[in-house]
């Protein structure tokens, strides 16, 4: 398993435990409210789980498992995986992407009205999340192939 994958899925598993914590805590104030402000966790709560958990982890798996290049070096000259900065790339503005959004409503709570500073927060971090599917469809395209032969290649004369 290429050492970017394990990276991956380790902080995946991350923010598996922080997404839950969070669901936790918005669970437990809807059944004994202890504080109004913890709803606003409640969409840190889904995009945590939703995308720096299960597209995250998604990802990691997917680097590692594709079929390798069948020519090492011709597409890359790298590896046999391609050109795995492009997945470090991915693994870096995924996880900033998702630490912005999951800070975005609870800071929005805590600045009140001097909250319109941070609007720009999901619009960057989808300019991130963007990156991060560019990259990651970049390395992986060259490793997208057939199961199959093509009939041509199983027919003998």
């Amino acid at each position: 398993m290429p050492r970017v994958s394990v990276i991956m899925v380790r902080t995946a598993l991350l923010w598996w435990g922080v997404g839950f914590t969070l669901g936790g805590l918005v669970l437990a104030n809807k059944g004994l409210p202890f504080h109004g402000a913890v709803w606003t966790l409640r969409t840190s709560h889904i995009f945590v789980l939703l995308v720096g958990w299960l597209v995250q982890f998604s990802a990691g798996i997917a680097v590692w498992i594709m079929p390798r290049l069948v020519h090492p070096g011709v597409v890359t000259g790298s590896c046999d995986r391609g050109d795995l900065r492009l997945v470090w790339l991915c693994y870096a503005t995924l996880n900033a992407g998702v630490l912005l959004i999951a800070l975005y409503a609870p800071l929005s709570w805590l600045g009140g009205s001097d909250a319109s500073v941070l609007r720009w927060l999901p619009a960057l971090a989808g300019v991130l999340w963007l990156m991060a599917s560019a990259a990651f469809v970049v390395n992986m395209w060259p490793r997208v192939r057939p199961v199959i032969e093509p009939l041509t290649m199983m027919v003998k004369e």
